[in-house]
């Protein structure tokens, strides 16, 4: 039995690429458990004292200039995929990839970043590369940096993503809605009372989950975590706050001094079990985890996205009615005493969210990248373009 082979890309710009890099992997893994797979960082094939620098950036932009990043976003979010501007970026260590592919020799790659799939795509579009590039969009919209014609197959969220991608001139049947590929363990059933036990949780109360995002930015965390343990009607939380020990350490006066119950954790790796508890999350709107909540069915409330791709996840999730935009505290105050005075809202909300997405993401995903690689490997002989 031949072994299969696959590379995947991802990059450490966030946390959403490489949660659905890793969700890929394992879903492969399932199928196939003697697979061959490397997961490379993008930026692992760039000069590292640029590379930490660009990664520094991008961190302080999102933290403390969120508007310019929108404004970076949109502006060039219409930008033709065959401009000046994206065949530079398309230039990025091509020769380096070229080399490393043609030592490996997979039998597909994976790229959930886009400028690694713009990249493979190009190498793809001048036939200098052999194998199929499949692509995984990790949020609910397209800027034009994720559009490419040498792009063998696109896993996507939804049909509006479908949509837009064939405005952009992607023939259809390269387009597979299966939704942002995220942990099989998301898919799992888990013993709700188990979990509540083991957390020290009751019950009979409602159960709101915060969590500030990969880089710490949900604003006025700590206020947030104080109103809802001092909330005058009945609730309890668990805090995420990741990287952000500042937030950590900082709430500790506030569950002594509150009159609810509040539970904090700093890094967790049992996500998939807090949103199974909760009955509502306070978040920021990246990708993975909007995906992640409406697996697990859960209501979003999104607290300040920021302008770009999150903003328009937020506004996903707010048109199919799965969740709520906050824009500022004041909103945010008045939604959560609204769910908690109105729990009838979050079941409606609750109902949304299980029938936004096919479902086994992931395992969608795998089978279609499989099936893709397998007939382009018989069709080898013949050009895929225009296929």
């Amino acid at each position: 039995m031949i072994q299969l082979r696959v590379l995947v890309f991802s990059a450490a710009f966030g946390n959403g690429h490489l949660r659905a890099a890793e969700a890929v992997i394992e879903g492969i893994l399932i199928k196939h458990p003697t697979a061959e797979i490397i997961h490379l960082d993008f930026g692992d094939f760039l000069n590292q004292r640029i590379n930490t620098i660009v990664k520094n950036i991008y961190s302080e932009i999102i933290k403390y200039i969120p508007k310019l990043w929108g404004k970076l976003y949109y502006k060039t979010g219409k930008v033709q995929p065959r401009s000046n501007s994206q065949h530079f970026l398309n230039q990025l260590g091509r020769s380096e990839f070229l080399k490393y592919i043609q030592v490996f020799k997979p039998d597909f790659i994976v790229c959930t970043y886009a400028t690694v799939s713009s990249i493979l795509a190009q190498l793809r579009f001048e036939q200098l590369l052999q194998v199929p590039v499949i692509t995984v969009i990790t949020d609910y919209t397209v800027h034009s940096h994720w559009v490419h014609q040498g792009v063998d197959g696109y896993v996507v969220a939804c049909t509006e993503l479908k949509e837009s991608l064939v405005s952009w001139g992607i023939k259809t049947q390269r387009i597979h809605v299966t939704g942002i590929p995220v942990s099989p363990k998301f898919e799992e059933e888990i013993d709700r009372g188990d979990i509540i036990t083991k957390l020290g949780l009751r019950s009979d109360l409602p159960t709101f989950l915060v969590m500030g995002g990969s880089y710490g930015v949900l604003k006025s965390a700590k206020r947030i975590c104080k109103k809802l343990a001092d909330s005058l009607i009945p609730v309890q939380a668990i805090v995420v706050c990741g990287k952000n020990k500042k937030l950590y350490l900082s709430l500790e006066e506030v569950i002594v001094q509150g009159r609810n119950l509040m539970i904090r954790f700093e890094f967790v790796d049992n996500v998939e079990e807090l949103m199974s508890v909760s009955d509502l999350i306070i978040t920021k709107a990246g990708g993975l985890t909007v995906s992640e909540a409406l697996t697990k069915h859960l209501p979003l409330v999104i607290y300040k996205p920021i302008p770009g791709q999150e903003e328009e996840n937020a506004h996903y999730v707010q048109r199919i009615g799965a969740g709520c935009i906050a824009g500022n505290e004041k909103e945010l105050e008045q939604l959560l005493n609204r769910f908690l005075r109105h729990p009838e809202e979050i079941a409606k909300m609750r109902s949304k969210a299980a029938v936004a997405l096919p479902g086994h993401s992931t395992e969608r995903a795998v089978e279609e990248m499989l099936q893709l690689a397998s007939h382009l490997t018989v069709l080898k002989s013949s050009p895929i373009f225009g296929t």
